[in-house]
């Protein structure tokens, strides 16, 4: 793996070059865990993704797995515990988001929208393949917004269009790799619109 080239963000962290290699750009469908993508990606707004990506597994501990159900059930004194530690980015409008998303979340359970579905839709159901393509890049921009006014709708925070595209992108609904990253080669004849 160290002779791989990879896209041009990756460093030479091993976290990052995990992530990149293993999950980055690879479908994702399950409900829970696209729900936990998309409170991490609002985490990481106005930062790097190295930073979140270091404290993905407190995020993961302190939100239950980020379980909808028992988010709602946090409290404000547990939010000013949270906000005291810094293996989370102690910011309460972030922090706040991920409570507010979990009943954006249930909400949309209650109408019977499955998230997979509703997210997935945006894409046409399969990944855009954007590697050397700028109508397609185009394309995609324009679907992460309407991604954005779609999520906002629905009473979700922290989900811009920059942030959407970034989720789009590593949840797999986009294809970005770098032209000559040697992950592009295998997702690019299998997957475009």
């Amino acid at each position: 793996m160290m002779n791989k080239q990879r896209c041009h963000w990756v460093t030479e962290d091993p976290l990052y070059i995990d992530y990149h290699d293993n999950e980055w750009g690879v479908p994702l469908y399950d409900n829970q865990q696209l729900f936990a993508m998309l409170n991490l990606e609002g985490q990481q707004a106005g930062l790097r993704w190295i930073t979140v990506l270091k404290k993905r597994m407190n995020y993961h501990t302190y939100f239950f797995h980020f379980n909808p159900k028992k988010i709602v059930q946090i409290k404000e004194q547990e939010i000013q515990k949270l906000l005291q530690d810094p293996g989370l980015i102690r910011n309460r409008l972030k922090l706040n988001a991920i409570i507010k998303n979990a009943y954006a979340y249930l909400n949309l359970q209650k109408s019977k929208i499955d998230f997979s579905e509703f997210l997935w839709g945006f894409v046409e159901n399969q990944p855009m393949v954007l590697i050397k393509n700028k109508k397609l890049q185009t394309l995609a921009r324009e679907r992460s917004i309407a991604m954005s006014k779609a999520l906002k709708q629905y009473g979700f925070t922290f989900v811009g269009p920059t942030i959407c595209y970034a989720f789009m992108q590593a949840v797999g609904m986009i294809n970005e790799h770098d032209p000559d990253c040697d992950f592009s080669k295998s997702f690019y004849f299998l997957h475009s619109i």
